[in-house]
């Protein structure tokens, strides 16, 4: 028997999203990988690569493309290196779906080009649409590609909204686990660790997103991405604390049916169906067992508290450049904090002491957005004469 294969590529193949993604490669045997790209992790990109056999992979740094040639130099593998390997990866010719699952404004450009030559765009970054969604989901409707969210939550309202007209949507309900620190005052928040931040009581998240779900800016992040993904307007978009992450997110339209979709918290299930769409495979992770489960409860969000969703909020508003310095002031502040060089709800007041001093850029290009960011690395770089 013939199997059709569906080639596919992955930026970030070492990362939480990437090596889930390859979880699910073994498992489903018409899935090839023809393309990977990573930031440092030689040694496992070197296991990735002897295993999966694509033709091309990509390091961040010349140093880790070097060290790949030389341990892979039995294999016929071509390896690249920096922002032009990592487009290199991203049009790679027979390739038909890109998984982005690096972290960062990084995605940008290899996201744009990607689109540029028509290859399917499994959408794990939430950078790419939070600070470019205004170039990138033209360029997709100009292209004719589709998009397909691989966060948990986006994937649900994008399966809730299937079959539905987009006009009788009425709003956007998109959950929130509260992370490990729902609940808790300003005053116990000032005591928390990197460690306490890195608890995540549902998922299994890389650490700046781990971060960022403790401050609830991952949600912020979340919210900007759905109003471009979905072309909605911002005060349609409500966050729901949900602690059990069992609701991932739905949509309520506009004569109160309300359509959700539920199950286990385990990120193998959104990235399945991105890859298979609109097809759905068999998955051998749990289920959810109602009657032991008993109970599903909703919160509202602690704004005051958790600062970093009002401000993504305010930053959405603002629209132009500064949802950049939203990403990027938290970014920077994420990495600081995980450093030990700042205290967890020095985070928001960071983000916020940047959105500021910044002059927004209506309509801001590629290399304004990335000269945003830079812009917005330096300032708080001063602040800690970094």
């Amino acid at each position: 028997m013939v199997i059709n294969m569906k080639k596919i590529g992955i930026l970030g193949s070492t990362g939480s999203i990437g090596t889930q993604t390859l979880d699910i490669v073994r498992k489903e045997k018409d899935l090839k990988v023809v393309a990977m790209a990573a930031g440092s992790n030689v040694k496992l990109m070197e296991q990735q690569v002897r295993e999966f056999q694509p033709r091309l992979v990509a390091m961040w740094s010349e140093e880790a493309a070097a060290d790949l040639r030389t341990r892979l130099g039995d294999m016929p593998v071509k390896v690249v290196c920096g922002m032009e390997g990592l487009l290199e990866v991203s049009t790679a010719e027979e390739m038909e779906v890109l998984v982005t699952g690096i972290v960062g404004m990084i995605g940008i450009k290899p996201t744009i080009a990607a689109i540029e030559q028509g290859k399917t765009i499994a959408l794990a970054n939430k950078e790419t649409l939070v600070t470019a969604g205004h170039i990138i989901m033209p360029l997709a409707a100009a292209k004719g590609v589709s998009i397909l969210p691989v966060d948990s939550e986006h994937s649900a309202i994008f399966q809730s909204l299937n079959g539905e007209r987009k006009e009788r949507v009425s709003r956007i309900l998109l959950t929130a686990s509260g992370g490990p620190f729902r609940g808790k005052t300003r005053q116990e928040l000032e005591s928390m660790t990197v460690e306490d931040a890195l608890k995540h009581p549902n998922w299994s998240m890389g650490k700046k997103v781990t971060i960022d779900s403790a401050s609830l800016c991952n949600k912020g992040l979340e919210v900007m991405e759905a109003k471009w993904l979905f072309d909605v307007e911002l005060d349609q978009i409500q966050v729901l604390v949900h602690p059990q992450s069992i609701v991932h997110s739905g949509v309520e339209y506009v004569d109160g049916g309300i359509m959700a979709q539920l199950g286990v918290p385990d990120m193998k299930l959104p990235i399945q169906y991105a890859l298979f769409y609109p097809d759905r495979r068999p998955m051998d992770t749990g289920r959810v067992d109602f009657f032991r489960l008993k109970q599903l409860t909703f919160e509202e969000p602690d704004t005051e508290t958790f600062r970093g969703l009002a401000l993504a909020y305010q930053a959405a508003r603002q629209g132009g450049s500064m949802p950049t310095v939203f990403n990027a002031a938290n970014e920077k502040a994420v990495a600081l904090f995980l450093q030990k060089k700042i205290r967890f709800l020095q985070i928001p007041e960071l983000i916020e002491e940047s959105m500021e001093a910044h002059k927004v850029i209506a309509d801001p290009t590629v290399d304004q957005i990335l000269e945003t960011e830079a812009a917005t690395y330096e300032f708080i770089k001063q602040k800690f004469g970094e």
